[in-house]
């Protein structure tokens, strides 16, 4: 069982960056963190990696929602959206399955949310891939 929801894209890392920001935006989400792997990799352990980005995406009425129906599900908050590059060139961006995350709580109130966010999410990897974003 997959728990995550992805595609890959070719072009230049920084523009998929942006391509899947905007992406979030037109689907109501809004990035409330923005972690660059790479770079605190490097400033922390003095190692080299991939351009690796953890972007922590929320739509705060479905989180109002949600934490209206579990009070607990602000430990499974924002839902996660990576862009990394791979070993041959390409740029993978990877969702976190909201149906999967929500899942865990095994509330059934936060399944409609869980199944809303999932289809805002493949909207949003759709729109990476086609690069219309």
């Amino acid at each position: 069982m997959s728990y995550t929801m992805d595609t890959s894209v070719a072009g230049d890392f920084d523009q998929v960056v942006e391509r899947t920001i905007d992406a979030l935006d037109a689907e109501g989400f809004g990035v409330l963190c923005d972690i660059d792997v790479r770079s605190t990799f490097e400033e922390k352990l003095g190692e080299e990696f991939r351009q690796y980005r953890i972007l922590g995406a929320c739509t705060p009425a479905l989180a109002h929602e949600g934490l209206t129906a579990e009070r607990g599900l602000g430990a499974l908050l924002p839902c996660n959206v990576v862009v990394y590059e791979t070993d041959d060139g390409d740029v993978r961006v990877s969702a976190v399955d909201p149906q999967q995350l929500v899942g865990i709580a095994d509330n059934d109130a936060l399944d409609s949310i869980g199944a809303d966010v999932h289809d805002r999410f493949e909207r949003v990897l759709a729109t990476v891939e086609n690069g219309t974003a």
